[in-house]
Order: structure tokens, then sequence, then C-alpha cells
């Protein structure tokens, strides 16, 4: 082989496995995303700060404050205003977390980590995803709409691992499927005598366009979810949170105004229900797909 032909070989060899969508798909958007919804106290030092529908949590402490999920760029304000009606200083957060990488939960962080400095901690397979602006989706990466503004990522989260800080400890759980690094959060919350745990779950759904088969950017997503959907109903949980409010009922379940109840989220039945209810999409979809080939 020449010189020329060798270069260009492990040229080759050195790009990024990245296989974006072939074809540009059709990116939702939901109203809700962006309308107005007063924030309020979940339980113990866990706080909504976001919109009606995309979740974004503020978890306080002593030694700063975490926040999981930016919404949408144009959202940003509402979440600091938010986090400022509730008496905080955006400039006290200090990591930024994400449950995963598309465009409505994560298209802020650079807005939100110019404002507080804070370091960006994310799973490794949605730090690639975030650090692209989008375009790396295997659903979405050719579709400009789901596409935004990146930042460096300062930290990778591994399965398991444990972000510590002024007292409260998360772990994360990677949940693939939605994406290739698709986070939850559980943590421990003491209150009055009583402890609760806390899950702030990816639930595992399926985007339209998507084949649960495989995909040219995915081609392992079957197992993925399956992994999902085991790990998950393996997770026990007290108080079940969620990416965004539709998925665990806090319209049902919260009203502006209503005094605060540690309490008002407890649903372990709700959770494993709902995740039921997915993995069942799931299988029928898989069946589906198969059945076709």
């Amino acid at each position: 082989m020449g010189l020329r032909r060798t270069i260009i070989a492990v040229s080759l060899l050195l790009m990024p496995s990245i296989v974006p969508a072939q074809q540009p798909v059709s990116v939702p958007f939901d109203p809700d995303w962006v309308k107005p919804f007063p924030p309020f106290r979940v339980i113990g030092n866990i706080y909504w700060v976001a919109t009606w529908d995309l979740a974004s949590y503020l978890i306080t402490t002593p030694e700063g404050h975490i926040l999981i999920n930016s919404g949408l760029a144009g959202t940003v304000p509402q979440i600091v205003q938010g986090i400022e009606a509730l008496g905080f200083r955006i400039g006290d957060v200090k990591f930024l977390l994400a449950t995963h990488a598309h465009f409505d939960h994560v298209a802020g962080l650079a807005e939100l980590k110019n404002r507080t400095s804070a370091k960006i901690a994310l799973s490794r397979a949605d730090a690639e995803l975030f650090q692209s602006g989008g375009t790396s989706d295997f659903l979405f990466g050719n579709s400009p709409r789901a596409h935004y503004m990146s930042a460096p990522v300062d930290r990778i989260i591994e399965e398991g691992e444990r972000i510590a800080l002024g007292g409260t400890t998360l772990t994360a759980h990677l949940h693939p499927g939605h994406t290739k690094g698709a986070t939850s959060f559980t943590a421990t919350v003491r209150e009055d005598g009583k402890t609760w745990r806390v899950g702030i779950v990816n639930m595992g759904s399926i985007n339209d366009g998507v084949s649960v088969t495989g995909m040219p950017g995915f081609p392992d997503i079957e197992a993925a979810y399956r992994k999902t959907f085991r790990d998950q109903k393996a997770l026990d949980i007290d108080v079940w949170l969620a990416s965004h409010a539709a998925q665990f009922n806090l319209h049902r379940k919260y009203q502006p105004g209503n005094s605060y109840d540690p309490e008002r989220f407890v649903d372990s039945a709700g959770y494993r229900a709902a995740v039921a209810r997915m993995e069942a999409s799931f299988l029928a979809a898989l069946e589906k797909e198969r059945a076709r080939k």
C-alpha cells in the first residue's frame, strides 16, 4: 500500500464512529414545553423549576446546588426565574446533569453553564451526543430543529456513579434506548423521621421513526431497551419523578398553590405500571417489526 493510501486508511480508522439518521425526520414539539408553570418544592431539597411539561429539578445543598435538565434554550429564563423565586441563586448551581441529551432537555445547558460556571456531567454516550449539538443522534441527527448549542463536558458519569454535594448523593443509572446514554438518578430523602427513595427516571419511551430491531446509528438498540426495562423494574422507588410531567402525572398530583406534602409524589405502584406499559409497547413494536421481515 502506498503512503497516500496508508494515510487515508489511518484517517478513516481514527474518524469517530458516528452514523446520523440518513434522512431528516419530523421533530416533535409540544406547546406545553414552553408553557410557564410556577416552581414548587417536590420533596425535601428537591424542587421543580421548569415549564408545564419539561422537567428541570433543582436539588439544593449548603455547598451549592445541582440542576437536572435545562429544557429548551428559550426556556432558560423561566428556569432561572423559578430558582430565584424559591429564594436560591442561579450562580450557586455547581453541577448540571441531564436525563438524556435530546434538545428538549439539554438545549439550555450551554447558556446555564455560562451563567453559573457549573460542571456539566453526562454519561459517555450522551456526552458525545451533547457535544455534537444533537447532530450525532441516531434518529434526529439530520434534523436541524433538533440541533442546539453545545459546551464542554466536565465529567463523564458511569453506571452506579455517585454525584455528591453538600450532604446529598445522587446515584446514576444508565438506562439507554431513548438515547444511547439516557440516565436516571436516585437519591434518599429524610424528613420528619421518614425516609423516601426518590427516582428521577428517564422512562423507556420510543420516538416515532425508531426501529427497535436496530437503527443504522444504533444497531444494538434492542439490547439497550431490554437492559433498561430489566434495570428499571429492579429499582425500589417510593417517590417517582421523570423527564416529562406527563410521564408521572404531575398535574393530577399537584396544582399550583397546593400546600407542601412530602408524600404527594409517592407512587411506587404507578412507577411499576408505567415501566410495564412502556415495556409492553417495546415488545409489541419488536413483534411487529419482526413480522415484516
